[in-house]
């Protein structure tokens, strides 16, 4: 009972982003079903975990492409909401955010922006190529009660697969400009400034440059034959021109020779107890940027090498291994999103489209389209984010209960899994086991000022609700 009060004490604070009240308790019963559900078929989970009516299915399937829902409202509310509940991670003062890409295999002909993907893994399960979204995600870093450091997703955008003007007029948006645009649309609005984590793919001109132009850092890995220069000698008479600004040039994987200038310390990535590191800091102008930035090299006795970048000179290089140890937390709540969520399991058809072509599978151009049919592929891509906006917001909701509510929901859990530690907050599939068992007992001693529980009653097939049935 505790666990949906709060719940849904939480989830009231998103009323802003819907036009109607209607719209509001729709998304509340969505939430309800992204937190709950052990199956991933679409909009028919969520009807047949809430023991829904069958005229309910068209009207979810509505509540998607509806413009009552302003995304982007909803976006900048949930990130308001992140950092009132939660405790965010601070470095120097700075909020710690991370940043990934995904892509979701998509096989449906009748889905805009579906097209061939190359998928860059070393796990062999994953295929070279496939076809579906590209999406790039934001997750915001924070710390539980006990001192453990969670990723809690933001944003999650697809920005792959549809262009609206041929390229090169006007110049097309890579993928790092796209980024780079969602990262300072999320931050912008808040009170402190942030550093971004991401990995290696994420190192270039297009996200430093803008980051910096607004009092934001990157930290990240760089590879191996990345080169640098230290910055010119200062000529003793000035001569004609602009002076030398890039001096001798440094390969970084050559200092790795020079033993005697890196230092020992303790490791700084979470989770590792007595291991002993070596590295080395070395401040140089990198040519992509035209400044200094700085360089840590890393020697792990388990992981081997690795180069770090950090815009921020005045970071610690200690910080900045740490911070780059804490990248993998997005990794983490992927894994939650996809099998324990569904976040990216939507299956809405536009029917009007043109079927994809598999010879032609790169970007769908839609300036020779009309505007119909342009109006119709933006609303279908603003139900799939839609969608996977809400199943962000429920999974950092079922983050929060595990992190401040951690005693009652593993009382509440009720089941047995063999990684079992009451102690640590539980995963996201313990949070919705415990709150998949506490829902008919908030259904039924809700007091009647509840008006979500009085919606689902409103809604609900009586006959097939376990709560309603034991009663009987």
């Amino acid at each position: 009972m505790v666990l949906w009060q709060e719940w849904f004490r939480c989830v009231c604070e998103l009323r802003a982003a819907c036009t109607r009240r209607r719209t509001f308790l729709w998304m509340a019963v969505v939430l309800v079903g992204f937190s709950i559900r052990s199956e991933h078929a679409g909009v028919t989970s969520f009807v047949r975990v809430l023991w829904l009516r069958n005229s309910t299915y068209p009207r979810l399937l509505n509540f998607f492409h509806s413009k009552a829902l302003v995304l982007e409202k909803l976006s900048q509310l949930w990130v308001k909401l992140a950092l009132k509940i939660f405790s965010p991670l601070l470095e120097n003062e700075r909020l710690v955010l991370v940043a990934d890409g995904i892509k979701i295999p998509k096989e449906g002909r009748l889905m805009p922006a579906v097209k061939k993907l190359h998928q860059e893994s070393g796990n062999n399960s994953k295929a070279e190529f496939i076809f579906g979204h590209s999406f790039q995600a934001l997750g915001l870093l924070v710390c539980g009660p006990q001192g453990h450091v969670a990723s809690v997703p933001l944003v999650s955008r697809i920005h792959e697969g549809i262009q609206n003007a041929p390229a090169p007029k006007p110049r097309k948006k890579s993928l790092l400009d796209k980024l780079a645009i969602l990262f300072l649309s999320i931050v912008k609005p808040l009170p402190r400034k942030a550093y971004l984590v991401a990995d290696a793919y994420y190192a270039s001109r297009k996200i430093i440059l803008p980051l910096l132009q607004d009092g934001h850092h990157l930290v990240t890995r760089v590879r191996r034959n990345t080169i640098a220069y230290r910055p010119a000698p200062t000529p003793r008479k000035a001569k004609r021109g602009r002076p030398r600004l890039y001096g001798d040039k440094v390969q970084l994987s050559a200092l790795w020779t020079q033993k005697n200038k890196f230092k020992t310390a303790s490791s700084p990535v979470y989770g590792e107890r007595d291991v002993k590191i070596q590295y080395r800091v070395v401040d140089l102008l990198w040519r992509p940027v035209g400044r200094l930035v700085r360089f840590v090299l890393v020697v792990h006795p388990k992981r081997g090498r690795i180069i770090l970048l950090s815009s921020d000179l005045d970071l610690d290089p200690i910080r900045i291994i740490a911070l780059y140890g804490y990248r993998f937390k997005i990794e983490s709540s992927f894994k939650q999103a996809l099998h324990t969520l569904g976040a990216y399991a939507y299956h809405f058809w536009m029917l009007d489209m043109i079927p994809l072509s598999r010879k032609r599978s790169g970007d769908q151009y839609l300036h020779r389209c009309s505007p119909d049919y342009r109006r119709l592929v933006y609303r279908k891509m603003d139900a799939y984010h839609r969608f996977v906006q809400l199943a962000c917001i429920a999974q950092g909701l079922q983050q929060y209960l595990a992190l401040h509510f951690r005693a009652k929901v593993w009382r509440n859990f009720k089941s047995w899994i063999r990684t079992m530690k009451p102690l640590d907050p539980p995963s996201e599939a313990v949070v919705a086991q415990a709150l998949r068992n506490t829902l008919p007992d908030f259904l039924v001693d809700a007091p009647d000022s509840n008006i979500l529980a009085l919606f689902l009653f409103e809604h609900m097939d009586h006959d097939r609700c376990p709560a309603f049935t034991l009663a009987a």
